[in-house]
C-alpha cells in the first residue's frame, strides 16, 4: 500500500504544473485556413493590378491558364497531404496525393515551351525570368511561412516529406498567382524560373521546417 501511495504521489508531482494541449484543428480546416491566406494574397494582387492600370498588358499563352489551373489544384493537394501527414496516424500514401495533379503542371509547361520554341514570336529574356522568379519568391515566402506555423505544433514524425509537400503548396501557389500581375509566355526561361523557384522554396522549406518540425530533444540526442 505504501508503494502505490507513493506511485500516487509521483504521479500527482509530475502532473500537477502540465498544461492543457489545444487540440489540433483537423487537416480539412487547417487546408481551409491555408487557402484563406492565398485568397488573401490573390485579392491584394488583384487590388495592385486595378490601380495601376494593366489592361494593356499583352494576352496570355494559351498554355498559362491551364497551367495555372494545374499548379492551383497542385498547392491544394500539397497542403492537404501536408497537414494530413503531419498527424502521426496518417498512412504516407499521402505524400502522393500531390503527384498526379503535379505531372499534369510539368506536362502542361513542357508542351508549352515546346510550343513557344517552334513560335519564333515568344522569345526568352532574361529580366523576365528574374522578374517571375522573384514573384513568385515574393508570394511564396509569405505561404511558406503559413505552412510551417501551422504544421509545427503537430509535431510530425516524417518531417522531410512534409516540410517537401509544404514547400509544395507554397511554391505552386505562388506560380498560381503569378499571372495576376505578370502575364508570360511558355518560353524556355520562363519555364526555367518556375522550376528554379520550386526547387529553392521546396529547399528552404526542407533546411527550415524540416529542422523546425523536429522536437529540441531530438537534436540534443543526437548531438
Amino acid at each position: 500500500m505504501a508503494e502505490s501511495g507513493d506511485i500516487s504521489r509521483l504521479i500527482g508531482e509530475l502532473s500537477a504544473d502540465l498544461k492543457p494541449v489545444r487540440r489540433l484543428a483537423p487537416p480539412w480546416l487547417r487546408s481551409l485556413y491555408w487557402l484563406l491566406a492565398v485568397m488573401c494574397l490573390a485579392l491584394v494582387l488583384i487590388a495592385i493590378r486595378v490601380v495601376f492600370d494593366w489592361s494593356g498588358q499583352p494576352e496570355v499563352d494559351p498554355y498559362v491558364l491551364p497551367g495555372a489551373l494545374a499548379s492551383g489544384v497542385t498547392a491544394i493537394l500539397a497542403a492537404y497531404a501536408a497537414f494530413q501527414l503531419s498527424l502521426p496516424d496518417r498512412s504516407g500514401a499521402w505524400a502522393l496525393l500531390p503527384v498526379p495533379a503535379f505531372a499534369v503542371w510539368v506536362a502542361i509547361n513542357g508542351l508549352g515551351c515546346v510550343a513557344s520554341l517552334a513560335n519564333p514570336a515568344v522569345q526568352s529574356n532574361v529580366p523576365q525570368f528574374f522578374t517571375c522568379l522573384s514573384i513568385i519568391f515574393a508570394l511564396s515566402i509569405p505561404l511558406s511561412v503559413a505552412t510551417i506555423v501551422m504544421i509545427r505544433r503537430a509535431r510530425p514524425l516524417r518531417p522531410l516529406p512534409v516540410a517537401v509537400l509544404g514547400g509544395l503548396a507554397a511554391s505552386a501557389a505562388g506560380a498560381t498567382l503569378l499571372i495576376l500581375v505578370h502575364p508570360h509566355d511558355s518560353a524556355v526561361l520562363d519555364i526555367c524560373s518556375h522550376a528554379l523557384a520550386v526547387a529553392v522554396v521546396v529547399g528552404l522549406n526542407v533546411l527550415v521546417g524540416g529542422r523546425l518540425f523536429v522536437p529540441a530533444n531530438n537534436f540534443r540526442r543526437r548531438a
